[in-house]
């Protein structure tokens, strides 16, 4: 088959397993797509274990405007192709934490380029691509845990000044990221606390917000 024809058979599978509760669901939790057959990640995993790694079928999939499709796509891209003005160009094209997420667990961690154009990621002011970076660096941090110090300077500069100006989102990944880079070591839980220890009595809402977050991260 094809280019077209693989992407025609799998849109056939999707509507097989099409889920509107699902679907619904995910639109009142603010999960908006142009179409979104609800189909359950096992099911779409499922799918794409019959199908070969891709680059052009993969690149086919992220242009469609379609939930499944893009995830299909993360699965389905080959890593030795994903150039990273590629990247650039699939975050900039993510639109909710779904996608970014999913994309970053299947796809981002493992490019080999991940840690440089994760920092260059969260150094951007667009939400999605600090969104991408922080989930990123998470997972990095899960699999490989320590930083130079330099590095580790950097990150967390970058990640309260995001937590600080973000949006929800961002916040949100942000924590991620500072949870997984407090759980490496001691001395990487002391460094966070030593940051934000005169947020507690700040005068700025979202600065006690972080302390507290972070005092929460230390009692679990």
């Amino acid at each position: 088959m094809d280019i077209q024809e693989q992407i025609k058979d799998i849109k056939t599978q999707l509507r097989l397993f099409m889920n509107g509760a699902v679907s619904q669901s995910m639109r009142e939790k603010g999960l908006v797509y142009k179409l979104n057959f609800g189909v359950e990640l096992p099911r779409i995993k499922e799918i794409a274990s019959s199908y070969e790694k891709n680059h052009a079928l993969a690149q086919a999939l992220w242009k469609e405007d379609i939930r499944e499709c893009k995830i299909l796509a993360g699965l389905l891209q080959p890593i030795d192709t994903f150039y990273p003005e590629i990247a650039d160009i699939w975050v900039e094209d993510i639109r909710n934490v779904e996608i970014a997420e999913i994309t970053c667990m299947n796809l981002f961690q493992h490019l080999p380029y991940a840690a440089a154009k994760s920092f260059q990621w969260i150094a951007d002011e667009r939400e999605y691509m600090q969104v991408c970076g922080f989930l990123t660096i998470a997972r990095l941090l899960t699999k490989k845990g320590d930083m130079s110090e330099r590095v580790s300077e950097e990150f967390l500069d970058q990640a309260i000044c995001a937590f600080l100006s973000g949006s929800y989102h961002v916040r949100s990944a942000v924590m991620t990221a500072i949870s997984r880079y407090m759980q490496h070591s001691e001395e990487y839980a002391f460094c966070v606390c030593r940051k934000v220890e005169e947020m507690e009595n700040s005068s700025r809402d979202n600065e006690v917000l972080l302390y507290n977050k972070v005092k929460e991260l230390i009692q679990d």
